[in-house]
C-alpha cells in the first residue's frame, strides 16, 4: 500500500472522497501578485515606496525590467499546483519605444505584452489601481485629496484602469477582479473625518459613472485599518468601504491583515456571503500590523479554507495573494505562500463539514472538538503530494532544487 493508499483509506473511514476533492481543488484560481518579485516597484515611476506600505530585505536577484518578472513569474508558477491567475497594478504598465503615459493616460495598449504573457499560458488577470509611490499623492492623498487636480488626477487613473480591467477580460476570456485601495490618511488625529470621506465616495462614484460589463469585470473595495505614517486616521475604513459597496452593489474586499490584531477575517466571510453575490479575499500573513508576511499554513489561512469550502462558496469568493517579502528568495516566496494557499483549500476539502455541524447542531460540542483535533493529524500531507503529482508539480520540498538552480544561473547574474 502507498502512502497515498494508506490516507485514502483513512478519509474513507469519515466519507471523505480524496479523489473528489482533489478534482475540485484544481479547478481553483487563485490570483497571484506579480509585484513579489520586485517588491512592489513597478516600471511607471521612480518614486519611493509609500503610502504606509513598506518592503523589508535586500535578497540579490530582484527583477528590475518586464522580461525578468516575466520570467520569474514563470519559474514560481511552474512549481505551484493548481489554477492561477496573475494579479497586476497599473504601476506594471509597459512602455516601449520611448513612450509613457501617466496613470491618469493609461491605456490597454500599456499591458499588451501582459495580456500577451497570460493567453499564452491559458490564464486570466486581475488588476489593481496604484494610489501609491507617486508624485500626484500629495499630503498622503488621493481620491480624498480636497485640492481638486490631485483629486481629479486620480479618479481618471480609476476610470482608465476599469477600461483596461475589462480589455483584460475580453482578452483572456476571463472575468477579471479590479481591486480599489487607497492609502490615504493622516498621521495626527484629523480635525475632520467626514470630508475626506465624502471627497473619497465622489471619487468612487464618478469612477463608476463610466459604462463596463459587471459580467466581465467585478469592482472590488478594500478597506484599512491603518498604515505607516498613516497610523491615526484611515479614509477607507472598515465601515466606509463595506457601506459603499452595498450601496453601489460592487463586491467587497477583504485582507486579513487590514484589521485589528485581535479580528479574523474567517469570522467576517459567512456575514458576507449572507449579503453579497461575490466577496474577494487578499490572503497575506501580518505580524503585529499589516507587515505582507508570506503565507504560511497558520490557523487563520486554514479558517479562512474553511469557510469558504463548508459555505459552498468555492465559486464566489475571488481567493488572491498579497504580501512581499525581499528577506528570501523571492521565486520560494511566491512558491511557500501559493503552495500553503493550495494546502489550506485541499486540508479544507477534506473535512467531515457536514458531521460537524451536526455535531454543533445537537449541542455535541464534546464530539465536534474530539473529531477536530483528530483530523488534524491525519495524512493530509500524503494527499497533497498525490495532488502535485497529479497535476505536474513538484512533490514534497523537490521544488527547492529549481529554485537554487535558478538563483545560480539566473538570480545571481543580475
Amino acid at each position: 500500500m502507498t502512502n497515498y493508499e494508506y490516507a485514502k483509506a483513512k478519509y474513507a473511514e469519515l466519507g471523505i472522497n480524496t479523489d473528489l476533492a482533489m478534482d475540485i481543488l484544481k479547478d481553483v484560481p487563485v490570483s497571484i501578485h506579480c509585484w513579489q518579485g520586485d517588491d512592489v516597484s513597478g516600471f511607471d515611476s521612480k518614486e519611493a515606496l509609500s503610502g504606509g506600505i513598506q518592503t523589508t530585505g535586500n535578497y540579490p536577484g530582484k527583477a528590475t525590467t518586464p522580461d525578468e518578472l516575466m520570467a520569474d513569474i514563470d519559474k514560481a508558477f511552474s512549481l505551484i499546483p493548481g489554477k492561477k491567475k496573475l494579479n497586476l497594478h497599473a504601476s506594471y504598465a509597459i512602455f516601449e519605444g520611448g513612450e509613457y503615459a501617466n496613470r491618469d493616460a493609461l491605456l490597454p495598449k500599456h499591458f499588451a505584452k501582459w495580456v500577451k504573457f497570460a493567453k499564452e499560458r491559458g490564464m486570466g488577470i486581475d488588476f489593481n489601481p496604484t494610489f501609491f509611490a507617486h508624485p500626484n499623492v500629495k499630503d498622503n492623498l488621493t481620491l480624498s485629496s480636497p485640492d481638486e487636480a490631485t483629486r481629479k488626477f486620480w479618479v481618471e487613473h480609476g476610470k482608465a484602469c476599469l477600461k483596461i480591467a475589462e480589455y483584460f477580460a475580453n482578452e483572456t476570456g476571463e472575468p477579471c477582479v479590479i481591486n480599489y485601495w487607497i492609502p490615504d490618511g493622516y498621521k495626527e488625529i484629523p480635525a475632520d473625518r467626514l470630508g475626506p470621506r465624502a471627497r473619497f465616495k465622489k471619487s468612487l462614484d464618478e469612477i463608476l459613472s463610466i459604462p463596463y460589463d459587471k459580467s466581465k469585470v467585478y469592482v472590488t473595495l478594500e478597506s484599512k485599518v491603518f498604515g505607516i505614517g498613516l497610523e491615526s486616521y484611515t479614509v477607507g475604513s472598515a465601515e466606509f468601504c463595506l457601506s459603499y459597496s452595498t450601496k453601489a452593489g460592487i463586491t467587497p474586499l477583504m485582507d486579513n491583515g487590514h484589521y485589528h490584531p485581535t479580528e479574523v477575517v474567517s469570522d467576517k466571510i459567512s456575514s458576507l456571503l449572507l449579503f453579497n453575490e461575490k466577496i474577494a479575499l487578499h490572503v497575506t500573513r501580518s505580524v503585529r500590523w499589516d507587515s505582507d508576511h508570506v503565507v504560511i499554513l497558520d490557523d487563520e489561512t486554514r479558517e479562512i479554507a474553511k469557510e469558504i469550502v463548508r459555505n459552498d462558496a468555492l465559486n464566489r469568493v475571488f481567493i488572491a495573494l498579497d504580501y512581499f517579502d525581499a528577506s528570501v528568495n523571492r521565486i520560494a516566496a511566491w512558491v511557500v505562500g501559493a503552495r500553503n494557499m493550495q494546502k489550506a483549500l485541499l486540508s479544507a476539502l477534506l473535512l467531515p463539514s457536514e458531521q460537524l455541524r451536526g455535531y454543533q447542531d445537537d449541542a455535541n460540542y464534546t464530539k465536534m472538538l474530539a473529531l477536530s483535533e483528530e483530523l488534524k493529524t491525519f495524512p493530509f500531507g500524503e494527499v497533497f503530494d498525490e495532488y502535485c503529482k497529479r497535476v505536474g508539480a513538484p512533490v514534497g520540498m523537490s521544488w527547492i532544487d529549481e529554485v537554487d538552480e535558478y538563483e545560480r544561473e539566473v538570480l545571481s547574474k543580475r
